[in-house]
């Protein structure tokens, strides 16, 4: 990787990280918690899945290259477990994603937060993490 795309991908999460706490200083004057009735529905839908063993929740962006790499990764784990996992993925550069990002206290993009059956985090990893270590961290819910 050359100084130059080093320098441009910093430069891009700490303008994430500006929008992040710009946002998060707007919701705390005005007092909101930043979820809004979508951001409890996919809550909801987590929490009380019929098979679904794991909601396994990437945070991060479309532009963002190794964010780019998770979405096969995504892709090839929604078509191999299907009906055991569920995928979410939600783009911190979006208005709604900004406040998904509050809600997952989202330090940098992209992070996986997976989510047992019963709504609850149980793992979290911060980074382009492998499709390998994916299934590892699955298995953990009894995926198979």
């Amino acid at each position: 990787m050359t100084l130059r795309s080093k320098l441009i991908g910093i430069l891009l999460l700490l303008a994430v990280f500006a929008l992040l706490a710009a946002d998060c200083r707007t919701a705390f004057a005005q007092g909101k918690t930043g979820k809004s009735a979508k951001t409890n529905a996919v809550d909801q839908t987590a929490a009380k899945p019929d098979k679904v063993l794991v909601t396994f929740v990437e945070i991060g962006s479309v532009n963002c290259i190794p964010c780019k790499a998770m979405q096969p990764i995504m892709k090839e784990v929604e078509e191999e477990y299907k009906g055991q996992v569920k995928i979410v993925f939600h783009d911190v550069w979006t208005s709604q994603g900004k406040k998904d990002a509050l809600k997952y206290n989202i330090r940098v993009i992209p992070t996986q937060v997976f989510l047992d059956k019963d709504g609850k985090e149980y793992f979290r990893h911060e980074g382009y993490y492998p499709k390998e270590d994916v299934v590892r961290v699955l298995k953990m819910q009894g995926v198979n």
